[in-house]
């Protein structure tokens, strides 16, 4: 059973910064990409950024120059740095973990910019 265990949500004053975190507790070897994506209500869930196993990555166009994601060295973790956040940032924060046969979600974290 793969698990999720994501961390680093909360509340976070407009222009600061947050870094969120998620482990994956599966073998480095079946992950093709971990990232972050994010919903916020009355809003479908959308890209936030990627990380694939050979270490490309890829943001949504919101983000782009402000988060960066990044993978500790075991490649089982996963962080999102969000910097200059901005109150349309607010939302649940989802980590996603896609092996080369399955697709795995956590549980969310609340992220709340405050203006």
């Amino acid at each position: 059973q793969v698990q999720l265990v994501e961390s680093g949500g909360g509340l976070v004053q407009a222009g600061g910064s947050l870094r969120l975190s998620c482990a994956a507790s599966i073998g480095t070897f079946s992950i093709k990409s971990m990232g972050w994506f994010r919903q916020s209500p009355g809003r479908q869930r959308e890209l936030v950024a990627l990380i694939f196993s050979n270490g490309n990555t890829n943001y949504g166009d919101s983000v782009k120059g402000r988060f960066t994601i990044s993978r500790d060295n075991a490649k089982t973790t996963v962080y999102l740095q969000m910097n200059s956040v901005k109150p349309e940032d607010t939302a649940v924060y989802y980590c996603n973990v896609q092996t080369w046969s399955s697709g795995y979600w956590g549980q969310g974290t609340q992220v709340t910019v405050s203006s």
